[in-house]
């Protein structure tokens, strides 16, 4: 028997089997007889969507009340797989060229949703960049893949549910008067991730330790440019409970990123200079761990491949998020049992979310147990 009868027919065996650099198996009861006895194609639709944040995102170089995201489904045979592309201004992506590119894209041509690297392959060749519209393919077409077989993506990757990390809260740059709100919102969280990268830096910090004493991270989102400054702050962070540094400097800077690194008292996580697997390698020695994004890499498929990379040359590894619904957001959670750490709370951060997701019980990530990524509409 071939790896695709063996997708199609077996019963569920553990770890399944890899295509597409995912493990992809089948009830026999759900998804492959409803294979066996179809001949339907595979249908995409997207809707353009906007979100509300319930506060100004401000980082170091911009700010923004609002992200604009295109909502994807795939549809096969009667089930249909939900996806999402979130597009922040740094992306350089917008409703407009996500149209585009999914205009451009024909799944009629796929009578098989379990080809899945097929399916990747053609996608990723319909036009170059893209790729949080082709995460929203991605993520569809795991979901649908997920609902074909009766299981949730977790299960189908072979990842125990049970060893999700803890997932921080976002504290964007504000006013102290805000930031002690944004605090108290966080309650729930275990750790919280601060944005740097302005004049108030320190100041930012004291007011939430004002407040708090639960361990931070510090994003510094390139904000700052000399790397002495960038090893004093280190330092004068860990005292201040920062457990990593967030690309502190452009990572165009790789020496000085590099130097920091080699020096520096917490590890120096890449995030902006990391978007694909050549990115890793050409920063091995530049990074202590990378945050890998499905909106910056393209999709489940490849942020899995990443994470091996990763591993296998030594690097921690974040799973992160940028302002999304729970579709996007509970679609990358089913990688963060493989995770160091998560900062999954782009969902929490909207006051619109379309979808049912995830779930934070005790600042742990908790995953659904619904087949495929596990959402549902919620509006």
């Amino acid at each position: 028997m071939n790896k695709r009868e063996f997708i199609r027919y077996s019963a569920l065996l553990a770890g399944g089997a890899l295509t597409g650099g995912a493990f992809i198996s089948c009830n026999p009861e759900t998804g492959a007889e409803r294979l066996k006895r179809s001949d339907g194609r595979l249908t995409l639709r997207f809707t353009p969507f906007t979100l509300r944040l319930k506060h100004a995102f401000t980082l170091s170089a911009s700010s923004r009340t609002t992200t604009p995201v295109m909502l994807t489904e795939i549809e096969y045979n009667g089930i249909t797989g939900y996806g999402e592309a979130s597009m922040p201004p740094y992306l350089g992506e917008s409703h407009e060229t996500a149209a585009r590119f999914l205009s451009a894209v024909d799944l009629t041509r796929f009578a098989d949703p379990f080809l899945t690297e097929d399916i990747i392959a053609y996608i990723d060749s319909v036009m170059p960049g893209n790729y949080a519209a082709k995460a929203s393919v991605d993520i569809a077409l795991h979901d649908l893949t997920g609902k074909l077989a009766g299981e949730p993506c977790y299960r189908l990757f072979g990842l125990n549910p049970e060893k999700t990390p803890l997932t921080s809260f976002t504290i964007g740059l504000d006013t102290p008067e805000i930031v002690r709100q944004k605090v108290d919102e966080a309650a729930p969280y275990r750790i919280l991730k601060v944005k740097l990268g302005r004049e108030n830096d320190r100041e930012m910090i004291d007011v939430i330790r004002s407040v708090t004493d639960k361990p931070l991270c510090a994003d510094v989102n390139q904000g700052w440019k000399d790397r002495e400054h960038a090893l004093e702050m280190a330092h004068w962070l860990k005292e201040k409970g920062v457990v990593f540094l967030e690309q502190p400097l452009p990572g165009e800077q790789k020496e000085d990123l590099a130097w920091l690194t080699e020096r520096s008292p917490i590890p120096i996580i890449g995030d902006e200079a990391i978007q694909n697997i050549s990115d890793i390698t050409d920063n091995r020695e530049v990074y202590s761990g990378i945050n890998i994004k499905l909106m910056k890499c393209g999709g489940m498929s490849t942020a899995l491949k990443m994470i091996h990379v990763a591993r296998a040359l030594g690097l921690k590894v974040m799973i992160g998020c940028m302002t999304e619904t729970s579709c996007a957001v509970t679609a990358a959670a089913q990688l963060s049992p493989l995770a160091d750490w998560c900062d999954l709370d782009g969902n929490l951060l909207i006051s619109n979310d379309p979808f049912d997701g995830l779930k934070i019980i005790d600042g742990k990530v908790t995953l659904p147990t619904r087949p495929g990524i596990g959402v549902i509409k919620s509006l």
